[in-house]
């Protein structure tokens, strides 16, 4: 365990500037940012007594290794570059704003072409626009239901939108004018994107101008004797207002404000922002957040007020979770610099932004209806974690003791291989860190040599280890930009316990390539499936754990999550080849063309559901060329009657979702073929998933 006195920066060399700093591992990763007025005095807080120190605050300075910072001009530059450095390293001591994801919001994707409107939960993506989050999925529908009389913008899926277009007619929707109908042509692009910019604009709290818009429309279409018109606009106007009546007026004074409240303990800390939009409540989100010292509310305000709007778009003013800066900030303290803050934040909207504390009216009721919010959210996170923290420290410790390992098994990896009768075999690592899966970390290995489990398993663990040596050795190169930069390395941090899907043959081939590397700091052991029989190197008889512990059901996590990620890649790797081999029975169809057609469409499935007219479209594709192709990619007659072959069911199934080469993407339920290696039992859904391939 580092000393922080043995990297405490000499007497006099911190600056009394303000600016941003950094604290590093002994790997050279960032592990902690912040900024600070004056570097110096706030520098030198961390290198007292380390016994007076907050928990959190002494357990970094001990792991870290070094310190640096870097000098900024005013302190609205040391908030906007604290902001980049904490997305960028992604500190493991900074505060972390982890979003509740449990609660659905309505969705607009407005980085397709044709924006449509959805239920969605989990983490926000980029180019989507959210209103919400609402308390219960069925609440947006009926939303929608309502509001798509009046704005008829796309709900539809993405395949149901493009076999419509196929086929020239429109769903249910479309007749019944609840869709414009854009996949058939009723409305262009821009007409559509009209729709959904108005629908943006009522979601977001600019009802009254819809409202009278719609009531001089209908009395201009009465005016005109155009009745039938008008009555349709009478009837959207009714709906507009009863969906304005499911949400009640907060603020009488009709402005644009987040009210912010805050739980805590001494480790964690709830917040709850309601924002309200024209005086109304739009949408309310919530995080839970780690302290890593002792903070105080005001201070709580500052990381709330940079993570949350520090990644507003400068251009759309738009926040990444989907809200603009409003007008108001009403918080339960001012932070220390709450002048500084309010200037970051006027900069980012574009206008004056007001950051204050209610101190009567309506805006003090309502934050303490947040805060009342705040509290119920963290005694149901804390139930929640002490369950979750019991069973993982638990599970950790009996792992250590089971397998007499000399610390717990913080960092844990998997590898399992994935093959077909020795065809297309891949191999998959996952990552699991204090108990829980860490998918960023995850990697995919196309094997290159071994033909068998055992030879497949030694190659992948040889490959992984020998990249961990190889960056190992650039991090010690100060010359090295990943030195400098202090970014995360693929494979730098090796695993405490690496677990290996098979029995003692498979452990024995990870043993040995460790071996013949010169790692002697990796505790090894493999989880048979069959009997859940855990097996070490060079022992005879496996360790059995009990049925009921919490380390199998780790290990088995663990296992399982690695049979998941290795098929996927499988099936997307069998998908491909099959097309490749049915496409070159094709005449007069060369490598280039064969190439444009898997990059076109990706799969088996893909490619025989195509028309002549698709495959015309590929560059270098003619129409005798089209035709002979989609002969030869055909079902047999025998499939097209009885149903898909195995082979060919599990491969298309694969390619439906096929990603590029770098990237596999797969949703699917269906139970894996009974002769693929490594699959899941059956009925385990897999789910989409993310990894790099690793060289």
């Amino acid at each position: 365990m580092p000393d922080p006195s043995t990297y405490r920066p000499a007497v006099g060399s911190i600056p009394e500037s303000p600016g941003v700093y950094k604290f590093r591992d002994p790997n050279g990763r960032v592990i902690y940012v912040g900024k600070a007025k004056s570097l110096r005095q706030r520098l030198n807080s961390y290198f007292a007594d380390v016994a007076g120190l907050h928990p959190r605050t002494r357990q970094m300075v001990t792991t870290a290794a070094g310190v640096e910072w870097t000098v900024v001009g005013t302190e609205v530059e040391a908030l906007q570059l604290e902001y980049n450095w904490i997305k960028e390293f992604d500190p493991r001591f900074n505060v972390r704003y982890r979003d509740d994801k449990s609660y659905p919001s309505l969705a607009v994707t407005l980085n397709e072409e044709y924006p449509r409107l959805q239920v969605m939960r989990g983490p926000k993506k980029k180019g989507v626009r959210y209103f919400g989050p609402y308390a219960h999925a069925w609440a947006i529908r009926e939303t929608l239901d309502t509001l798509t009389r009046v704005f008829p913008a796309r709900t539809c899926s993405n395949g149901v939108f493009k076999r419509a277009g196929q086929i020239g007619r429109p769903c249910l929707l479309g007749y019944i004018g609840k869709c414009a109908a854009p996949c058939v042509g009723r409305v262009s692009a821009e007409e559509h994107r009209a729709i959904v910019d108005d629908f943006c604009d009522f979601m977001a709290g600019r009802t009254d101008l819809m409202v009278k818009r719609l009531e001089r429309e209908m009395a201009e279409a009465a005016e005109a004797m155009e009745y039938e018109r008008a009555a349709r606009l009478r009837d959207d106007l009714g709906a507009l207002k009863r969906a304005l009546e499911k949400q009640a007026v907060v603020l009488g004074d009709g402005t644009d404000a987040d009210v912010v409240a805050f739980a805590q303990d001494e480790l964690e800390a709830a917040v709850q922002v309601f924002h309200v939009r024209g005086g109304r409540v739009r949408g309310q989100r919530g995080w839970i957040i780690d302290k890593v010292e002792e903070v105080t509310t005001g201070e709580l305000v500052e990381q709330f007020l940079l993570q949350v709007y520090g990644g507003v778009d400068e251009q759309t003013g738009v926040t990444e979770g989907g809200e603009t800066v409003p007008r108001e900030v009403l918080v339960p303290e001012l932070p220390d610099d709450a002048d500084v803050y309010e200037e970051l934040l006027t900069e980012l909207r574009g206008s004056r932004v007001s950051l204050r504390v209610p101190q009567r009216g309506d805006k003090r009721s309502l934050l303490e209806t947040v805060e009342r919010n705040a509290k119920e959210a963290f005694a149901r996170h804390r139930v929640k974690r002490s369950s979750d923290l019991t069973a993982r420290s638990l599970a950790l410790s009996e792992l250590q003791e089971a397998l007499e390992l000399p610390e717990a098994p913080l960092r844990i990896e998997c590898i399992d291989v994935s093959h077909v009768q020795q065809t297309n075999v891949v191999a998959s690592m996952v990552v699991f860190e204090d108990g829980l899966a860490k998918k960023s970390d995850y990697r995919r290995f196309s094997v290159k040599h071994g033909t068998d489990d055992t030879a497949a398993m030694a190659e992948v663990v040889r490959r992984r280890f020998a990249r961990h040596l190889e960056e190992e050795a650039d991090r010690r190169d100060e010359q090295g930009v990943a030195a400098e930069e202090g970014r995360p390395r693929r494979f730098a941090y090796p695993p405490n316990l690496l677990v290996v899907d098979g029995g003692a043959p498979q452990v024995a081939a990870a043993a040995r390539s460790l071996d013949e590397l010169g790692i002697v700091d990796v505790a090894v052991c493999g989880l048979a499936k069959r009997m859940e029989e855990v097996w070490l190197p060079g022992e005879s008889d496996p360790v059995i754990l009990p049925r009921t512990s919490e380390a199998l059901y780790l290990l088995q996590r663990v296992r399982d999550e690695a049979h998941r990620f290795a098929i996927t890649y499988h099936r997307q790797k069998r998908s491909v080849s099959m097309l490749v081999s049915l496409l070159d029975d094709v005449p007069g169809l060369g490598e280039t063309r064969r190439k444009a057609l898997m990059k076109q469409f990706g799969s088996l499935k893909r490619l025989r559901a195509a028309t002549v007219d698709e495959l015309v479209a590929v560059p270098g594709i003619g129409r005798r060329t089209a035709e002979a192709v989609l002969a030869a990619v055909a079902e047999p007659a025998g499939d097209k009657a009885g149903g898909t072959g195995a082979a060919d069911a599990v491969a298309d199934d694969a390619g439906a979702d096929a990603a590029p080469a770098e990237v596999v993407v797969e949703s699917t339920t269906a139970p894996a073929g009974p002769a693929e290696r490594g699959s899941p039992s059956p009925g385990a859904g897999a789910t989409a998933e993310v990894g790099r391939v690793a060289s």
